[in-house]
């Protein structure tokens, strides 16, 4: 087959060992830095251009779309998918994901089972909010990543200052989440690796000091850890209640069971050092089973 990895560039370690385990099988791959891409709009032949090139044909595409240039590759991939390309993410699963009010509303309406969250652009509501989730409280923007943009308050006073300074910085308008706090899992956190209907790796994420976040770009420690079998259920429903078929799934154990923190549309494959899980074969796995699958159906039809 012939596979494109829609990613920053080569240098990334999700796209070395993405481009290791696909070229092991065979297949022909390209790395291609989709910020360096422009579209052609055209009602008979919408095109996607590359260093001044038309892109060619390819059975696959893997995207790995930065937070931060999610809009731009997002259209990327939606150009792709009007051509008829078949992706192992799709577009708007990309999108909705990266908006943790649209990610929460998604797995409410699901029955996924999330920390008790609030949303309002009045500070006034403040103190009603916190009567009902209680203290300390987790507040972060809608479009935070790697542990930026949310902070812990433990008083009414904290909460309502930190609200107020979000509002004022907030040039972009982004929603802000008002979150509960879950005392027990203080620190740490649980990673899930989906592929497809399963869990192909996961690990424990945990804080190296007083800080209640786990991101390991936050300088957080990992170590591998065992789901139980409802951790595993809750992981993979919350993948495909938000339309991801390759997701990292963030989980909190908490007195009442676990809780999905977020859904990550682009994990990174730390977690592969962590592990020792080979999640690059994984993915490589279900692209060949499931593009193949739809190169015959189009093949049949044809």
């Amino acid at each position: 087959m012939k596979i494109a990895i829609l990613s920053n560039g080569n240098a990334n370690y999700s796209t070395k060992r993405l481009v290791e385990e696909a070229e092991k099988r065979g297949h022909k791959v390209k790395v291609i830095k989709y910020k360096n891409c422009y579209l052609s709009l055209d009602e008979k032949q919408p095109d996607v251009f590359y260093h001044g090139k038309k892109l060619e044909k390819y059975d696959a595409i893997i995207p790995r779309i930065a937070n931060y240039m999610t809009r731009y590759g997002s259209a990327i991939v939606r150009q792709l998918e009007m051509q008829g390309v078949w992706t192992a993410s799709s577009s708007i699963a990309i999108t909705r994901s990266r908006d943790k009010l649209r990610s929460a509303q998604i797995l409410t309406k699901a029955g996924v089972d999330t920390p008790k969250t609030f949303v309002s652009r009045n500070t006034t509501d403040i103190d009603t909010m916190l009567n009902q989730i209680g203290l300390p409280v987790v507040i972060k923007l809608a479009t935070s990543t790697h542990g930026n943009g949310v902070v812990l308050a433990d008083t009414k006073k904290a909460a309502r200052s930190a609200l107020q300074a979000f509002y004022l910085y907030n040039e972009n308008g982004t929603n802000i989440l008002v979150q509960e706090y879950i005392e027990e899992s203080a620190g740490s956190d649980i990673r899930a690796f989906v592929v497809g209907s399963q869990v192909v790796a996961s690990m424990k994420r945990q804080s190296l000091d007083d800080d209640f976040r786990s991101n390991l770009h936050k300088g957080g420690g990992g170590t591998p850890v065992k789901l139980t079998p409802e951790e595993k259920r809750m992981a993979v429903k919350a993948a495909k209640a938000m339309g991801l078929h390759i997701a990292g799934v963030d989980l909190l154990r908490s007195k009442r069971g676990p809780l999905v923190l977020e859904v990550n549309a682009s994990p990174g494959f730390g977690i592969e050092r962590i592990t020792g899980r080979n999640v690059a074969e994984k993915i490589i796995d279900y692209v060949e089973h499931n593009a193949t699958r739809r190169i015959s159906k189009d093949r049949i039809g044809a």
